[in-house]
């Protein structure tokens, strides 16, 4: 008899750790939510919790994990499992062999160490992959939150890039005249699609995000509130737009803070890419509008991926059954 594949899947933030248990058929079994403990220590140890607490959770002995995986912002050394610069976990320029010590605490189980958006990158695939797609997963997750980048999987694989620069949209100038950018060039994507770029066009003083302030404004028809949204929308849309024209995804999966707004904030983005389209045939032939989702709101999307790579398999749901 074979033995269930279990792993656990991490996605650490600065405020938060969620965790996931991944049975032997791809599907969360459990999953939690605790609050993230900064600086190199307590990183380890709050990591240790959280797999030993999902575990305990879905009644599964530690022993039985076959695999960890754990998405982390900073640099990340995926070969190694080290991690640098993660200044949101309090780690500065020294590597922290994340990978070697959470696997220590866990009694020697392995330990994959993945940027953490190159997980949800995964999570997005395998949860496109489980509704029901027989082809390789084949998506960028863009991820609307205070900057703006995306995570590829082609063809059921994890695209990083020769610099681990791929998906690195946010950077690129999109108006050589505008604001400066915090990367050194000036009219960078992310000053006009991020999350921080809703808060720049449309302040708030109230507390809440701005992007839901700004949505429910336009929705009750706002005409300062309508117009912000268009631009949002039309910004986010170009990053739709730069992602298929590079590397042709089947799927631009929204995440990220913004993407919380949910059916609205994708209906104002197809709109954008609707009417960018109405002038050519070429961007029509690609159906671009038909290309946008939502990343799932039902589980944590980059914890899943953190699981899936930490079985070290390849990235498709019917071989984790195997």
């Amino acid at each position: 008899m074979v033995s269930p594949r279990l792993s656990v899947g991490l996605d650490i933030g600065g405020t938060k750790t969620l965790a996931v248990l991944l049975g032997s058929d791809g599907e969360v079994l459990a999953q939690s939510r605790l609050s993230t403990t900064l600086g190199p220590v307590g990183v380890v140890d709050g990591a240790a919790r959280a797999v030993q607490g999902v575990a305990r959770q879905a009644g599964v002995a530690l022993d039985a994990v076959t695999g960890v995986g754990v998405g982390v912002p900073g640099l990340v050394d995926a070969d190694v499992g080290t991690v640098r610069h993660a200044v949101n976990l309090g780690l500065d320029g020294a590597a922290l062999d994340l990978s070697a010590l959470l696997s220590a605490r866990l009694g020697g189980v392995g330990v994959a160490v993945e940027n953490d958006l190159n997980v949800a990158a995964v999570g997005a695939a395998h949860l496109v992959e489980a509704e029901g797609d027989s082809t390789p997963a084949d998506l960028a997750f863009l991820a609307l939150g205070t900057g703006l980048a995306a995570g590829i999987v082609l063809d059921g694989r994890l695209r990083r890039g020769s610099h681990s620069a791929a998906g690195e949209i946010g950077h690129v100038p999109v108006d050589p005249a505008g604001p400066p950018c915090a990367c050194g060039q000036r009219g960078c994507l992310e000053l006009y699609a991020s999350g921080s770029a809703v808060t720049a066009l449309w302040p708030t003083t109230s507390g809440r995000p701005a992007p839901v302030e700004l949505f429910e404004a336009a929705a009750a028809g706002d005409p300062d509130a309508v117009a912000a949204r268009s631009t949002y929308a039309r910004a986010v849309a170009a990053a739709v737009r730069m992602l298929v024209l590079t590397v042709d995804v089947q799927h631009v999966v929204l995440g990220g803070g913004v993407s919380q707004l949910g059916q609205p904030l994708l209906d104002a983005v197809r709109d954008a890419l609707t009417d960018e389209s109405a002038a050519s045939g070429f961007l029509r032939s690609l159906d671009l509008p038909g290309r946008v989702r939502l990343a799932p709101g039902r589980v944590a999307v980059g914890a899943v991926g953190a699981a899936v790579v930490g079985r070290g398999t390849v990235l498709r749901a019917r071989d984790l059954a195997g």
